[in-house]
């Protein structure tokens, strides 16, 4: 008889893109779960639920058809070759994903931008906080690597 096991690995061998999406669907939610025990409120099974759709409907399936194009245009396992990916990976790709857990804000974003249409001047300030928040805001995914 196989073990569940070795059922679920070669399913996943068989099966490489839904294995793919479940995989992340499941690490997605389980993190947006554990963020909310940790923070000590109430469960909010919507918000993990967006979180998961969000992740089976985008992430999973761009990440998937991104890293195999990323394997197909540079193969090998050279240590130059694992650093042109990486670094392909998280300047065009990371952008792309954390972009989308701000999908949210969406309409944050449209009154922002409404606001900014307005006649009346902005302060530099102001300005500098909205043009740099975005890029530093991806900080952390070009050093990730060294925690």
């Amino acid at each position: 008889m196989v073990s569940w096991w070795q059922a679920l690995t070669r399913a996943a061998g068989r099966y490489p893109w839904p294995a793919n999406v479940l995989l992340y669907a499941g690490f997605f939610s389980g993190g947006d779960a554990l963020q909310q025990v940790l923070r000590g409120g109430p469960a909010d099974w919507q918000h993990t639920r967006h979180v998961a759709t969000v992740a089976v409907a985008f992430h999973a399936n761009l990440n998937y058809v991104w890293l195999n194009l990323l394997e197909r245009a540079l193969p090998g396992r050279a240590p130059r070759t694992i650093l042109a990916k990486v670094l392909c990976d998280q300047a065009l790709g990371g952008p792309v994903y954390v972009s989308t857990f701000y999908a949210e804000w969406s309409d944050v974003l449209a009154f922002c931008t409404a606001d900014q249409l307005q006649p009346h001047s902005h302060s530099l300030a102001n300005s500098l906080h909205w043009t740099l928040w975005f890029s530093v805001g991806h900080l952390p995914l070009f050093f990730s690597t060294g925690r």
